[in-house]
Order: C-alpha cells, then sequence, then structure tokens
C-alpha cells in the first residue's frame, strides 16, 4: 500500500492541520473585530477653570503698628517741704479726686513760721506808720523852713525804706502760708492712685522732692505707636498722587487689637505725628487718644493700632489663593490671554485686605484670573473660562 509523501513527512492526520488553520483565522478576526469596535477618538475640550473677573473697587486701606498705651495724665505727688509724715489719708489703688489730701505732714514748725512772719509784719507796719506820720508833718514845716531840706529828705527816704519793710514782711508771711499749705499734701489731678512710697513717721525732705505716691487719670489713655519712615513716606507720594485719598487729618480714627487677639471696643482719634525721626530705629512716633471708662486699659499694655491710612478708590484685589511665588520670590498669577491661552503675569503686591492681595501692578481691570483648576494648567495651555465656584467638581479637584 502506497503511503502519500506529505502525509509521510507531517507526521499529523490532516484534520490537525485544519484545526490550527481555523484558530488562526479566528484570532486575526478577533483582532480585527476589536480595532472596527474602538470608535475613534474626538480631540479632548479645552479644560474649564475657574476665574474671577478683574473689578476695581475703594477699599479703605489700614495699617497695623504695634504700640503700648500709656496715662492721660500721670502726676507724682513729691513733698514739697521737709517734716514726718504723720497721716496718710487715702487706700492705695482707689480713685481720687484733684484736691484731695493725700497725707498731712506735721505742720506746727511751719505754723510758728506762720506766726512770727506775722509779727515782723506787724512791727513793719507800725514803724511805717511813724515814718509816714514825720514825713507828713517834716512837709507841712519844709514850707517854712522850721526845718531844713536834709531832715525833710531823710523823713521822706525812712517812710519809703518803712513801707518796703512791710512788703518783704508781707511776702514772708505769704512764704510762711504756702509752706503751711504745703503740709497738706493734695492730688493735683483725678485720677487712680497707686502704692504709697512713704508711711506714717517717715521723714520726707522738699530738698530732695521725695516721691510720696502717683496718681494718673485712666478715663482717657494714650497710645503711643511707632511707624517706619520708610513707610510714611510712601504714604504721602500715594497721596500726593491721588492713588490714595485721605480720610482727613481729624477724622483720622485709629482701633485697637488687644494682647489676647480680641477687638477693643471703642474707637480712638489719631492726636499728632512726630516731627523728629528716631535714629535709632529709622521710625515716627504717632498718638492717639482712645476713651477709657470702664478702666481695661492700662498704662504699659502692649497693643496692635489699626490706623486707616486712606482710601484707594480703584483698588485690585486678587484671592490669595490665585498668587503664587516663582523662583525669584515674585508674585505671579495665571490670566487668560488672547484666543483664552493661560499667561503668567508677574505681580507687585503691596498688603493683605483680608483674603486678598492688593495688586499695585501687573493687572489691568477685566482680566480673568484663574483661581481654580491651576494644579493641572501650563503657560501657552488652551482652557474655558467659568464662574469661579461654578467649574466642574472633578477639575476644581485637580
Amino acid at each position: 500500500m502506497n503511503t502519500s509523501p506529505i502525509a509521510a513527512t507531517s507526521g499529523r492526520p490532516r484534520g490537525g492541520r485544519r484545526l490550527l488553520l481555523l484558530s488562526g483565522l479566528m484570532a486575526v478576526a478577533i483582532l480585527a473585530g476589536c480595532q472596527r469596535s474602538a470608535p475613534a477618538g474626538a480631540a479632548p475640550g479645552p479644560m474649564e477653570v475657574g476665574v474671577v473677573t478683574v473689578t476695581p473697587a475703594p477699599v479703605a486701606l489700614t495699617r497695623e503698628l504695634p504700640g503700648r498705651t500709656s496715662a492721660y495724665r500721670v502726676a507724682e505727688v513729691r513733698a514739697r517741704v521737709s517734716g514726718i509724715v504723720q497721716k496718710r489719708n487715702f487706700v492705695e489703688g482707689s480713685e481720687v479726686s484733684a484736691g484731695e489730701v493725700l497725707f498731712e505732714i506735721d505742720a506746727a514748725p511751719y505754723q510758728a513760721a506762720l506766726d512770727n512772719a506775722k509779727g515782723v509784719l506787724a512791727r513793719a507796719e507800725a514803724n511805717a506808720t511813724v515814718a509816714g506820720l514825720q514825713a507828713k508833718r517834716y512837709h507841712a514845716l519844709i514850707d517854712s523852713q522850721a526845718i531844713s531840706q536834709q531832715d525833710y529828705d531823710n523823713a521822706v527816704a525812712t517812710e519809703k525804706s518803712a513801707i518796703a519793710d512791710v512788703a518783704a514782711a508781707q511776702a514772708s508771711v505769704e512764704t510762711a502760708e504756702i509752706n503751711l499749705g504745703y503740709t497738706r499734701v493734695t492730688s493735683p489731678v483725678s485720677g487712680r492712685i497707686g502704692r504709697s512710697e512713704v508711711t506714717e513717721g517717715a521723714y520726707v525732705q522738699a530738698g530732695q522732692a521725695t516721691l510720696l505716691a502717683t496718681v494718673q487719670s485712666l478715663d482717657h489713655i494714650y497710645v503711643d505707636f511707632t511707624q517706619s519712615n520708610t513707610e510714611l513716606l510712601r504714604l504721602k507720594r500715594a497721596l500726593a498722587a491721588g492713588q490714595l485719598q485721605s480720610a482727613g487729618a481729624s477724622r483720622t480714627t485709629v482701633r485697637l487689637v488687644l494682647e489676647d487677639g480680641s477687638l477693643y471696643g471703642a474707637e480712638g482719634m489719631l492726636q499728632f505725628t512726630d516731627v523728629t525721626v528716631d535714629q535709632s530705629t529709622g521710625s515716627i512716633l504717632l498718638r492717639a487718644l482712645f476713651p477709657n471708662p470702664q478702666g481695661e486699659l492700662l498704662p504699659g499694655m502692649f497693643v496692635r493700632a489699626q490706623i486707616v491710612e486712606g482710601e484707594n478708590p480703584a483698588a485690585i484685589l486678587v484671592p490669595q489663593t490665585a498668587v503664587s511665588r516663582d523662583s525669584r520670590g515674585q508674585a505671579t498669577v495665571y490670566v487668560i490671554g488672547a484666543n483664552d491661552l493661560v499667561e503668567v503675569r508677574v505681580l507687585k503686591t503691596d498688603r493683605t485686605v483680608g483674603d486678598r492681595w492688593l495688586v499695585n501692578d501687573g493687572l489691568k481691570a477685566g482680566e480673568r484670573v484663574i483661581v481654580e483648576g491651576l494644579q493641572r494648567i501650563r503657560p501657552g495651555m488652551p482652557v474655558k473660562a467659568v464662574a469661579a465656584g461654578e467649574t466642574p467638581r472633578t477639575v476644581a479637584a485637580r
């Protein structure tokens, strides 16, 4: 029986070859079907980004400066005569009124000095009376030449000397009365008195002006704060250029931020700006006056003063989230430019106003600043602008 050469060389039945051929054709068909089933992908549209449109608006600009409080009036009560303190008439830390007697110093020596001065005055007045009568008699006699001109002149001079002695004695009486009055030490101002520096029995001296106590008026209180000369010059130039509108010196209000971060309830008024620059710090002193009816503010407190510098009639503000810094530390934002392409702008920023940056240069009215979708954009990329807050959640989260 003859055998086919093909069958002999393949060593496989025809059915197996047919199965392999069918498997290959099926794989090709499946691959081609997959390629036919994939739709042609359309080009993706521009990514949506949230934008805010630059709209200039008037903004009141404030500057926060460090400062300290000081009493409206400070009176150091000191001894004006020497002697032993006999009595203290106040409670430390209490309110005292102007003219209230605070201390009593031993008055006996000063009473005696007053009595002596009054005696000297009485003697001088008596001598002046005698001298006056004698000068009057001599005046009548000089016309009849009963006395010499020299005698008359001596009588007139004696009268004048007696009158001068009376004036000196009167002055001595007044001095003694003043010194006697100084033995009752009174408060020069109304306010709160601090601790007593002396006690009963202490010896005080007028020559050294012994400090007895200190009275401070706290119904109003000063706040002294400093501003750098550079900032003051910048402010003056901005006012001169019309970039700021002054609120007027008589209406410049100041607010206080206390040490715990809370805002003081009452506003103060700027009183004056010093005319001398501190050579060691390059700063200028400013002073504001605040009402303090409840005594909440005490001298020596550290506070931060918020002073209104003026109003920018066309301020440009952008959200802080839209501003980033480049490798050189410059403030930059992404804006949508011509043909809806992303552009980078370098800004000149002055300060923050709330949660926004005040822009001095780099943006114009009507420009669109990108605030959402910043992580997926790059310069030159086409984007679609939508109002901030209306971008799809998936885009905003990128």
